[in-house]
């Protein structure tokens, strides 16, 4: 169970958030209040109020980033992208859970038969969905999309884009050190600070060592935090000039020294394959690669009900590689296959929530499938709507910088491709696990922003006035004391 500090810092941050946006540019002030929550907050601690999302470490940043460039600001944040396709999935995200409420207000009942008599007995009932649960839901949806069209708005030039980077670079090198002592001690800082440890203690155990997980929901959560973060700095270093090369260089390889020692084969993977292309590839040939992963990841529902995914030789060569890793992964398929079958049953719309997605014993109603990645909790939830419209989003905005940059010749934001990279990895990684997070939206936003940007030249400029049939910019004021002579 949480402590008492754990609900403090939640009902603290609000606090912290307006501090962060009293003293710091507009643009650290949403990156640091959403990232800094993300890292430091407790994981699995919320607040349960009626009618509305759990108040959690994801959704408190991103409501006081959304509600205090606002309010407080006094800054404009649109609602709905420029192009047309990202507009509709825009709305289709936040309204797709319409049909999957009203199509699940049936409760699932577990029964079992006595043997003497036709009496049936009820074991258990999960709660059939109702027009109340479509408030909670369809708040949540816009709550998911906050930092999203922060992102878009604030964090899309390259000046916006740099700072993105920068605070992931500057956060992992922060991080790396609670990490580090976790890898030598053992993972207990989460339990000293908030007085309970946030998953399964055995997960953390790997090769005759530990992987840290601090406050993160789970060890692979931090692994996948310190990719980005290694390919934030590869990517500051590769623009940078002199000196700040040299360092953001060493910066980048203490960063993937630390990223080994997470003992994450996947966000390993990432690593070694990303960090070349950073470093070497030109920004064609990175969102080449960013588009086809992002492909590959919306499709792979398809795929798998298409039996074109070759899990049993994905098997062999994760055997040769380590046969406790394949052993887990091939755990993770089989979940896959129940869940597919049981999403099959509602494909178009889901089964919404209340664990109904599940699998469960008929009788008794415990669960026997785990879901492990985003793709399929999304997919059985949402059904096919759902899944595409989330889904499709993420793909569009990296789908449009590649039109974009395709269509041009000039040089165009070193940090843009960079960042495409860090979503399509996350994308891929959502396959596996669930690990969509609100970073994520700040790199889909910041991406499809700077794509519109390119696409719709004066998309965020200051407002232009008319005058004799011309646009021209509308004046400003003088400076104090200064006269205006005619």
């Amino acid at each position: 169970m949480p402590n008492a500090l754990a609900s403090l810092m939640l009902l603290l941050w609000p606090v912290v958030s307006l501090v962060l946006f009293r003293r710091l540019p507009l643009e650290r002030a949403i990156l640091w209040c959403i990232l800094a929550g993300y890292l430091l907050l407790p994981p699995v601690a919320e607040f349960d109020l009626p009618l509305v999302p759990d108040m959690d470490k994801f959704t408190i940043p991103s409501i006081m980033a959304f509600v205090l460039c606002i309010g407080m600001m006094g800054k404009k944040v649109p609602l709905l992208p420029r192009h047309p396709l990202a507009k509709l999935l825009t709305l289709l995200f936040a309204f797709a859970v319409i049909p999957t409420v009203m199509t699940n207000g049936d409760p699932v009942i577990f029964e079992v038969l006595a043997d003497a008599d036709p009496i049936v007995f009820i074991t258990d009932m999960l709660p059939g969905l109702r027009w109340r649960d479509l408030g909670s839901v369809m708040i949540n949806q816009v709550i998911i999309l906050m930092p999203f069209l922060l992102a878009r708005r604030y964090l899309s030039s390259p000046e916006g884009q740099k700072e993105l980077l920068l605070a992931l670079c500057i956060a992992g090198l922060a991080y790396s050190i609670p990490s580090l002592i976790e890898i030598r001690l053992s993972p207990q800082i989460n339990i000293m600070v908030y007085g309970f440890f946030q998953h399964d203690f055995a997960q953390t155990m790997r090769q005759g060592g530990f992987r840290p997980i601090v406050f993160m929901p789970h060890s692979l959560w931090l692994a996948l935090f310190m990719f980005s973060a290694v390919l934030a700095a590869v990517s500051l270093a590769h623009a940078a000039k002199g000196r700040d090369r040299l360092r953001l260089a060493i910066a980048a390889a203490y960063l993937f020294f630390v990223l080994y020692l997470c003992k994450s084969f996947a966000s390993l993977a990432y690593g070694l394959s990303f960090v070349p292309l950073v470093a070497l590839a030109s920004p064609r040939w990175q969102i080449r690669v960013a588009i086809t992963l992002a492909a590959l990841a919306i499709t792979y529902p398809m795929l798998r009900n298409l039996g074109a995914i070759p899990t049993e030789a994905i098997l062999a060569q994760a055997e040769a590689i380590s046969p406790e890793r394949a052993q887990s992964l091939g755990y993770r398929f089989d979940n896959e296959a129940m869940l597919l079958q049981r999403a099959a049953e509602k494909p178009w719309f889901g089964w919404g929530g209340w664990g109904r997605n599940l699998v469960r014993e008929l009788e008794t109603g415990a669960i026997v499938s785990i879901p492990d990645g985003h793709w399929i909790l999304l997919f059985g939830t949402l059904g096919w709507l759902g899944y595409l419209a989330e889904m499709g989003l993420l793909s569009l905005s990296i789908l449009l910088l590649g039109i974009e940059i395709h269509r041009r010749r000039q040089q165009i934001s070193p940090y843009a491709t960079p960042i495409a990279l860090i979503l399509a990895a996350t994308m891929v990684d959502m396959m596996l696990n669930d690990t969509l997070v609100p970073m994520t939206w700040l790199c889909a936003g910041s991406v499809l922003g700077y794509a519109e940007r390119l696409r719709y030249p004066g998309l965020f400029e200051k407002p232009r006035a008319l005058f004799a049939g011309k646009q021209v910019l509308m004046p400003q004021p003088l400076p104090p004391g200064a006269r205006k002579h005619i």
